[in-house]
């Protein structure tokens, strides 16, 4: 295998980095300080940037207006994202885009792709079920109505889905009584659609959504095998993206700090114990990016592997979880009380770093999930 990144990839990631260069991670108000959301809505300025840089289609292909990239390349873009605690749905809208790309009818195709690519569109995915640890796609139920044409019926609760009161479309995964699972695209204001605030630990707005006979035409319901579980890797491997990103700033942040902060008479840095754990939280950053680009390789590439590949993306979320953790709990200690000062944007950091852990599930739901995996699938 061969991780080098193409000149396209390289160039969307350059591209990224202009985009964020000017992205304040305290625009909006402490988390700590706020009892409900840091703001009413995601950072529309930056998501016109974004649109205008041709990054909201980058998976897209160019028969709809898009880049025709691919995973990795989208990885390298959120990577950067996260660097600067962008606020934007970057990752669902492109996941559930590609989805459709990949899934969808014609028809839909041509409705979504070229608008929702150029930002005129927001969709998010609620992929955290009805309480975030059960699967999500058993949290609705989906019926087909009677009659030709009739399309589906909805009903179910979906709890924690982001950005879910500035999307346009929701993209909810439901099981039907045959036991197989469909993908429907419901309009955020809709007939027996509703909301319920919930908050992040990063301060941003999530809602509980709620489906109460909710009636989706056929032409909006994605019925292909495959299509969910595909679509869930892409997100937890862009989470891990995520979390890479922030990872990598946090412990520039904290070498910045070490290598200011003075201790009797020398730089912090230049004491061992400190070095130790620095040393080691470059290692976990090391394993979170090189599951990553496993992961996101295998999604790209569809390349076979000793495992399906959910497989690596259970091993890349499982460093990402567990690696993100440790990067943030080390940064604070190396910062001593000035972490935890609202006036420094390392606090945001590590309130963005749990709501990334707990993404998706946890380490431990991935191991989980890698130990049914060993247990089906021969490595011999």
């Amino acid at each position: 295998m061969d991780f080098t990144f193409s000149e396209e990839q390289q160039a969307a990631a350059e591209a990224a980095r202009g985009v964020f260069a000017d992205v304040a991670p305290d625009a909006v108000p402490s988390p700590a300080l706020t009892t409900g959301a840091v703001a009413d809505e995601f950072d529309r300025a930056l998501w016109a940037r974004l649109a205008d840089a041709d990054l909201l289609s980058l998976l897209v292909a160019p028969e709809y207006g898009g880049s025709g990239l691919d995973a990795v390349a989208l990885c390298l873009v959120l990577r950067e994202s996260a660097k600067v605690l962008a606020r934007v749905p970057l990752l669902e809208n492109s996941a559930a885009l590609a989805a459709v790309q990949a899934y969808g009818g014609q028809e839909l195709r041509a409705d979504l792709l070229e608008r929702a690519g150029r930002g005129e569109v927001v969709l998010t995915v609620a992929a955290s079920g009805r309480t975030g640890h059960d699967p999500a796609e058993l949290a609705v139920t989906a019926r087909q109505g009677e009659g030709e044409g009739a399309g589906w019926v909805l009903d179910g609760v979906q709890t924690a889905v982001p950005w879910a009161y500035d999307a346009d479309f929701v993209v909810v995964p439901a099981h039907t009584a045959a036991d197989r699972t469909v993908l429907a695209l419901v309009p955020r204001v809709h007939d027996g659609v509703a909301l319920g605030e919930q908050f992040s630990t990063s301060g941003e707005r999530l809602g509980e959504l709620r489906l109460d006979s909710v009636r989706i035409g056929a032409r909006d319901v994605i019925d292909v095998e495959g299509a969910w579980e595909w679509l869930r890797d892409l997100l937890t491997t862009g989470t891990c993206a995520l979390a890479l990103g922030l990872g990598e700033r946090v412990l520039r942040m904290s070498s910045e700090y070490t290598s200011k902060r003075v201790q009797f008479g020398f730089p912090v840095a230049t004491f061992q114990a400190v070095a130790v754990q620095a040393a080691d939280r470059y290692i976990d950053l090391r394993a979170m990016e090189v599951t990553l680009w496993q992961a996101a390789w295998r999604l790209s590439s569809g390349a076979r592997g000793a495992l399906p590949v959910a497989g690596d993306v259970a091993v890349a979320k499982i460093w990402a979880s567990e690696g993100v953790r440790r990067v943030v709990q080390t940064a604070q200690h190396l910062h001593g009380g000035f972490g935890a000062d609202v006036d420094y944007p390392l606090h945001r950091y590590h309130a963005w770093a749990k709501h990334l852990e707990l993404s998706l599930g946890p380490a431990a739901a991935h191991e989980e999930a890698l130990g049914d995996l060993l247990a089906a699938h021969s490595l011999a």
